[in-house]
């Protein structure tokens, strides 16, 4: 996922009413999208929590690689402290983070559990519990609970607050509004301006046909050319929001509370996670890869990018842990019914997910 906007830590749900709340710490990642997964758990699990923040050496990768318990990976004088009292549950993601957390554990005499998101790099036996999703391919095991989709921070009053916020902005757009989210180059697939050109003209096309507007959103990986793409293309009423780090009037919630649905470049789960907790229309926009095709029935233009190549190469001569495949997630929501290729009818279901819960309940059960 990409940094949409910027991060509030809510911490003031209610304690566990079975009793005392544990001590939580969230040692957020590294990548945005890790960071709001991160939070997004901590912050539905209703406990009090402290945030930690780190530092990392860009260069410390033995600790990690190895297995490693220590901090050898982290900045301390530049981290958040990490000092009695310890946790007793810490959740986090990201390799970097693994040793830090190991670390943590052995402080607190290798009580505290251990909750991570994504795909580890240790064996899941060294963890309490992994919160995975498909595009990871990890085996079916005790302690790993299978998603279809990331953890998110869109709920129904996060939406009706930021609805509330940005109407009078967005007022002025004729309906239907068409929210189309731009995310940036992934692994074996690019967004680049043959792929750009594109998918503007099939937003443009669309708004067209029903008489609305476009609400465009990029992120931190959407590239300059792309962008300037969508700001020459598009003639429809739009509004375009160019991300900024740390931008507090980032209207990227605003826009998903206010449209009637929504494109998604298929290149982050993240991004298409938080558009079908939407409940609306979701359209996925297939960008064009080598070797492993988004859509195997559509010609999709490819702009080069050799990183792009050599991680095809990696995934089909590397060990699965080196690579990812979002393909999986795809083909899951489309057998769900939840999503559509954009340009074909628009999916029948807007049914939510109830990946959030069932995540829920398994680090409530860890105690």
């Amino acid at each position: 996922m990409i940094a949409m906007s910027p991060v509030e830590p809510v911490q003031s749900a209610p304690a566990d009413p079975g009793g005392k709340s544990p001590t939580v710490w969230l040692v957020t990642g590294y990548r945005a999208g890790e960071r709001n997964q991160v939070l997004a758990l901590g912050e539905a699990l209703g406990w009090p929590f402290e945030l930690k923040e780190l530092s990392y050496h860009s260069t410390e990768f033995r600790t990690s690689l190895f297995r490693g318990s220590d901090l050898r990976g982290i900045r301390q004088d530049q981290s958040s402290p990490l000092e009695p009292p310890w946790p007793e549950l810490v959740i986090s993601a990201g390799m970097r983070n693994e040793p830090v957390c190991r670390w943590i554990r052995a402080q607190q005499g290798g009580t505290t559990r251990i909750v991570h998101i994504g795909r580890p790099w240790a064996h899941v036996d060294r963890f309490d519990l992994v919160v995975t999703t498909p595009q990871y391919r990890l085996a079916e095991h005790p302690k790993v609970l299978q998603n279809t989709l990331t953890l998110h921070r869109v709920t129904p009053q996060r939406l009706e607050q930021e609805a509330a916020r940005w109407h009078a902005r967005f007022e002025q757009l004729p309906g239907p509004r068409t929210v189309v989210i731009l995310g940036g180059n992934s692994g074996p697939y690019t967004l680049g301006p043959k792929n750009a050109h594109v998918i503007a003209q099939q937003v443009e096309a669309l708004a067209q046909q029903r008489g609305g507007s476009l609400m465009i959103s990029t992120s931190a990986r959407t590239l300059p050319a792309v962008i300037d793409i969508f700001e020459r293309e598009i003639r429809v009423p739009h509004v375009l929001y160019r991300w900024r780090p740390g931008d507090t009037e980032n209207p990227y919630f605003g826009m998903l509370a206010l449209c009637d649905d929504l494109v998604v470049t298929a290149d982050s789960i993240s991004m298409l996670s938080e558009a079908c907790a939407t409940g609306k229309p979701v359209w996925m926009a297939p960008l064009g890869g080598y070797g492993y095709p988004m859509r195997e029935d559509r010609d999709i233009p490819v702009d080069f990018r050799f990183s792009a190549w050599t991680y095809s190469m990696m995934m089909r001569r590397g060990h699965p842990r080196l690579s990812r495949d979002i393909r999986l997630v795809h083909q899951r929501l489309l057998e769900q019914g939840r999503v559509a290729w954009l340009g074909e009818p628009a999916a029948e279901s807007t049914a939510q997910s109830d990946d959030m819960a069932r995540a829920v309940a398994r680090v409530r059960d860890l105690f």
